[in-house]
């Protein structure tokens, strides 16, 4: 029996939920934004978003987030679902949507005194990133 069909007999960690995207701009690029020092896993490169709230869609939280931490604005009909991740850390279980978006108003800046970056999609794998968003690196290169 693997790891993960023996939860069962076993208590589920907290379930955390937070959404993502791969901004990606027009030389096909994907911005990855750097978690500043004070915050957990802080120096590992991210795709921007974060929690969803009691009450957003995952939609509705991408796009405050997206404003929040860049200070871009976009509407659902610019963010494509792509896929997701289901990662077990020690505290929590996260479940995390990954959203693509190639239209948005404004120009990104780091709100949050992070460290922004815009990578090409084989250069991905370069970058020091959560565990959770590894897997999304290969599905993204590939499909780009």
């Amino acid at each position: 029996m693997t790891k993960s069909t023996s939860v069962k007999n076993e208590k589920l960690a907290k379930l955390l939920f937070v959404v993502a995207c791969a901004l990606i701009d027009q030389d096909g690029r994907i911005l990855l934004t750097q978690r500043p020092d004070g915050k957990s896993m802080a120096g590992l490169w991210e795709f921007p978003g974060g929690k969803i709230e009691i009450g957003e869609t995952p939609e509705q939280a991408l796009i405050r987030e997206l404003n929040e931490e860049l200070g871009i604005d976009t509407s659902e009909n610019c963010l494509a679902p792509f896929t997701f991740a289901s990662h077990a850390y020690e505290k929590f279980h996260l479940m995390m949507p990954l959203y693509i978006c190639r239209k948005w108003k404004g120009h990104i800046i780091g709100r949050e005194d992070q460290k922004l970056k815009w990578v090409k999609p084989g250069q991905l794998k370069d970058y020091d990133m959560p565990p959770a968003d590894v897997p999304l690196i290969a599905m993204l290169r590939d499909y780009l």
